[in-house]
């Protein structure tokens, strides 16, 4: 959430904040709710001293104190739910370098890296690749889970796991602390997170067990430090970790509804760090450095771009994306994306660290996609397709996976 001091303060900014991120917040009904709940509150704490020095002799007015305060406590806590409702709706305000913009097609694309792989045969979209070679089946998932499933088989399931190896070599080296997380975390948690008040069609929610499936580990590794106090010494604090996650896609109805590039279960490796907030823009740089890099290292081309206002998430206050070279689709898909969430997160989650001068403040968090599993197992097949059918292994893989193609599901 934001600092309610900022809203007090400095409203119209907060309004400007809600109106670059499409967020239509009544940020004058927030500040009335506010002031209510503050004169409610100053009410009741009146009374109450007054109470405290009311001698034996003031019994009547004693007893009119307390029914006073009885009428108005349940009045004060409808103006508290009402004002939390209202106040947490709040998204996080982007910071001043970010592009303002409505929607997607506002991003600006950064950089692009890497030539586009050239082949002297017509490049193939990757499900008929690996369809042919049977090492992805959409079919037969579908008729045991629906649409937006699908089974790897073979290599592939290898070459996930290649993934997941390389990822974690490249992050220990910067300090990161492997972890594998919980996939199903309490409501609380989640809310805390910052994507329940816009966007809550997307997460399935197990209402007799009250436990949300993440649809990111950042879901699960944001709530570790909850309503704990960092020493400065210790920060930055950094994790990587992987995770199965799960989507409904409830905004993306007709939206590559074949294959696995947008599907309700998939595999992840998410890198979250806590900072101090004097630190955030470089961890920034420094995560997206490491996607990069993990880019480069499988060779595959692909543009940075930076999103904005209008395109980001509510706890999001600066997000770059990466988009890699599809050959098989013509066209840049998204593989990873990075964004700084200052304080937002921080403050709902009551994660604070202490300076060296003993004050406490809240810490900033950031997250970033290492790799999102199926998009990068997409981008490899399509970027070293064969013209006979077969898939080379990126070079930097092939010592996790032992094998330097992939020919079917049975090349073992």
């Amino acid at each position: 959430m934001i600092d309610i001091k900022l809203l007090r303060e400095n409203p119209e900014k907060i309004k400007k904040a809600c109106e670059n991120k499409q967020a239509n917040i009544d940020i004058d009904k927030v500040l009335e709710m506010d002031k209510k709940r503050r004169t409610l509150v100053q009410e009741i704490e009146n009374m109450r001293a007054r109470q405290k020095k009311m001698g034996k002799e003031q019994i009547e007015e004693a007893k009119e104190l307390k029914n006073k305060i009885k009428e108005l406590e349940p009045e004060l806590e409808k103006t508290e739910k009402e004002f939390s409702e209202l106040f947490l709706k709040i998204p996080n305000l982007p910071l001043d370098n970010v592009i303002i913009g409505k929607n997607e097609t506002e991003n600006k694309t950064l950089r692009e890296e890497g030539e586009k792989t050239k082949f002297d045969f017509k490049p193939k979209d990757y499900l008929e690749i690996a369809e042919a070679l049977d090492i992805i089946d959409v079919k037969r998932a579908a008729k045991v889970s629906g649409a937006r499933f699908g089974y790897l088989k073979g290599d592939l399931p290898l070459l996930e796991l290649a993934l997941i190896q390389l990822a974690m070599d490249i992050a220990r080296k910067e300090k990161f602390v492997p972890v594998i997380p919980p996939v199903m975390i309490k409501p609380e948690m989640m809310k805390a997170m910052g994507y329940v008040e816009r966007g809550g069609d997307e997460i399935y929610y197990f209402d007799k067990d009250y436990l949300y499936l993440i649809g990111t580990s950042e879901q699960s590794i944001g709530p570790l430090h909850a309503n704990e106090v960092f020493e400065e010494k210790d920060l930055p604090k950094r994790y990587i970790a992987f995770s199965t996650c799960f989507r409904r896609e409830a905004g993306s109805y007709g939206k590559d509804t074949k294959g696995i590039l947008r599907v309700h279960q998939f595999d992840k490796v998410e890198m979250f760090v806590f900072c101090k907030p004097e630190d955030s823009l470089s961890e920034h740089k420094l995560v997206l450095s490491i996607e990069e890099k993990l880019m480069q290292e499988l060779k595959i081309p692909y543009r940075v771009v930076d999103i904005c206002t209008g395109d980001l998430g509510d706890p999001v206050a600066a997000k770059y994306d990466i988009e890699a070279w599809m050959p098989g689709q013509n066209e840049y898909r998204e593989t990873h994306s990075t964004s700084n969430c200052t304080d937002y997160q921080a403050r709902r989650l009551n994660v604070k660290y202490k300076r060296e001068d003993g004050k406490t403040e809240s810490v900033h968090t950031l997250n970033g996609t290492a790799f999102a599993i199926g998009r990068t197992l997409i981008a490899i097949i399509e970027n070293y397709q064969q013209k006979d059918g077969s898939i080379k292994v990126p070079k930097v893989l092939q010592k996790y996976i032992g094998i330097k193609e992939i020919k079917s599901s049975l090349t073992r």
